[in-house]
């Protein structure tokens, strides 16, 4: 029991290597959440112990058998401080700390590394520590992620030390609760557990930059600066839903640090980093990155916590997965091919980056600037009939939609989300059919198109409402083939920004309706091979659920409304308000 500043002791379990190695030993930590018990924890841990290292697992303040309570994100990094501290003076201990830990344990990572304890030395950060929950990872821009919701309903239903509140929860009906949205305090099943409900509804009800959004849990790119200068490496995929946080870090930490600072993306799920497929599609076999948990920490620890010339080859800092290359056949798990490759760089973007302007024009995307005067596009978003989310950047438990990968078509939902999307309803046509939703694309491509790198939307726009969302999502359209004989509309990234919140989104600022206003939506950055003969398609709408809540369209207080109205929402696009997206082209790469 490991004593904390404030008196309160934290269970830790430590696991020491075999007699053929000789102490001092230098020391791992794992922080979590989910029981330290855990068979992949002990399992993890024991094989680190095997080769020489003091493993600690401690559960996080509140969980299991650590004194206090629990509140998601906040103590961690106090916790994690003086946890680093007190371990570096165990008897056993040479001092040097590194830590591991995949979601949440990275999340606590970053959060020790903010307050720069001294005998830190190393942290691999995968797939989590937010860089601004107010911008990804608990709201986008305004709209609340619902993954965050789906968490606190799965820790209550699995965790919860109430057997009579696991029970209940395991009988909910989260499906239910999410259309029934917005969550009202002491009248939803949350309300069991007070600081559970009281952090979803901080969440839920909070979106104006605040004091709550540069709390240390919540929040590092206000401490860039004080973050301990050590070698780190933060790693996602292309659908995790940690993905912007990981540039966003690697960016701001790199600027500030001697290091090293690394960056590694697949075409990963969340935590999945030894899968090869996403959702419907199959990147090959050196797309997953073998036994990661183990023999890939193995390496890294070796030679930032002993010093293993053998292991410290030059590598350059980023390394992601450009995705593409594939034929598009059909392999024999049902998955479409889509192939890819790795490459390594000193930067991010990419050296030889062009960003291109394709401008939207009719139904089309053209590098060129329409010519036609007052074109737009205008159609009704009813927040009772949403665009359901078909693939995303998530984890691959989440049980509200599916993550990765999919062909853009609306499927009966069973409670399968491999077979289906929840809030589709028949005649289950492909996204494209939908009167709210806007397609642009280019004509079949005469040469391939690799766009690696941030992606950025401008639109003009109006609403008969004060407030509504807009949505974007970046697609490769293959063409029709004996395996998919329909084609296959593969869904790259997406963004969304309540309109109340363009501009800088500091602050909530309701439109006139009617009125024209500019706005710019960041999907998560990525990397694609568009090739010869595919489309590049871009999709414009107001929803994408349950990836995100709905907008009720009235304006109302985050999180409060009790009405909906249906918006009639216009995206324009013609000479004096050119619609676009800026894709980041690279020059001279054709694979």
């Amino acid at each position: 029991m490991i004593p904390m500043r404030d008196g309160l002791q934290l269970a830790t379990d430590l696991y020491e290597p075999p007699s053929n190695f000789q102490p001092p030993y230098p020391v791992l930590l794992a922080r979590t959440p989910y029981n330290k018990r855990n068979p992949n924890f002990t399992e993890q841990a024991a094989y680190f112990a095997r080769h020489g290292y003091l493993v600690a697992l401690q559960d996080c303040r509140g969980r299991y058998r650590s004194q206090g309570e629990f509140s998601k994100y906040v103590n961690e990094a106090r916790d994690g401080y003086d946890t680093v501290e007190w371990l570096a003076k165990m008897p056993k201990s040479n001092g040097k700390i590194g830590m591991f830990g995949t979601s949440y344990g990275a999340h606590v990572q970053a959060a020790a590394a903010k307050l720069n304890p001294p005998h830190l030395r190393t942290i691999v950060v995968n797939m989590g520590g937010t860089s601004d929950g107010r911008l990804s990872g608990i709201r986008s821009h305004g709209a609340f992620e619902l993954k965050q919701l789906t968490w606190a309903f799965h820790q209550l239903a699995v965790e919860s030390k109430d057997p009579i509140v696991r029970e209940r929860f395991k009988n909910e009906d989260l499906f239910a609760w999410v259309q029934a949205m917005p969550l009202r305090r002491g009248l939803n099943p949350l309300s069991v557990s007070p600081n559970i409900e009281d952090y979803i509804l901080k969440m839920l009800t909070s979106s104006d930059d605040s004091p709550y959004w540069h709390d240390m849990g919540l929040n590092w790119v206000d401490y860039y600066d004080r973050t301990a200068d050590i070698p780190m490496i933060h790693i996602s995929g292309w659908y995790d839903e940690y993905l912007l946080s990981a540039f966003d870090n690697f960016e701001g930490l790199s600027k500030r640090k001697k290091g090293p600072v690394r960056l590694l993306i697949g075409p990963w799920l969340h935590g999945m980093n030894a899968q090869s497929h996403a959702g419907e599609v199959e990147f090959g076999p050196d797309a997953a990155i073998g036994d990661f948990a183990r023999e890939w920490h193995l390496r890294w620890f070796a030679r930032y916590l002993r010093g293993d010339a053998e292991t410290a080859k030059d590598e350059k800092p980023v390394k992601v997965f450009i995705m593409g290359t594939g034929d598009g056949h059909k392999d024999p798990n049902g998955r479409l091919f889509h192939g890819g490759y790795w490459v390594e760089s000193d930067s991010w973007p990419l050296p030889d980056t062009d960003f291109v302007k394709y401008y939207f024009d009719e139904s089309t995307l053209s590098s060129v600037m329409p010519k036609q005067e007052s074109r737009a596009d205008t159609y009704a978003f009813d927040p009772q009939h949403p665009v359901p989310t078909i693939g995303a950047s998530t984890a691959a438990s989440n049980p509200l939609f599916a993550g990765g990968a999919f062909d853009q078509r609306e499927r009966p939902f069973h409670g399968d989300m491999q077979k289906g999307f929840f809030g589709s309803r028949p005649p289950y046509l492909p996204l494209k059919t939908r009167p709210d939703v806007l397609v642009y694309q280019t004509p079949p491509l005469a040469a391939n198109v690799t766009v690696a790198g941030p992606i950025k939307v401008h639109l003009w726009i109006s609403s008969s409402a004060v407030d509504t969302d807009f949505t974007a999502k970046l697609i490769d359209v293959y063409p029709p083939s004996l395996d998919f004989p329909a084609g296959f509309e593969m869904n790259l990234t997406d963004g969304i920004i309540r309109a109340r919140y363009r501009g800088d989104g500091k602050r909530q600022r309701l439109m006139q309706p009617g009125e024209i206003y500019e706005l710019e939506i960041d999907p998560f950055p990525t990397a694609n091979v568009f090739k010869k003969g595919h489309r590049i398609r871009l999709d414009i709408s107001s929803s994408n659920f349950p990836h995100y809540d709905v907008n009720p369209n009235t304006g109302e207080p985050l999180g409060l409304n009790r009405r909906t109205v249906v918006a009639v929402n216009t995206v324009y696009h013609d000479p004096k308000r050119p619609s676009y997206v800026v894709l980041p082209v690279l020059k001279d790469h054709s694979r």
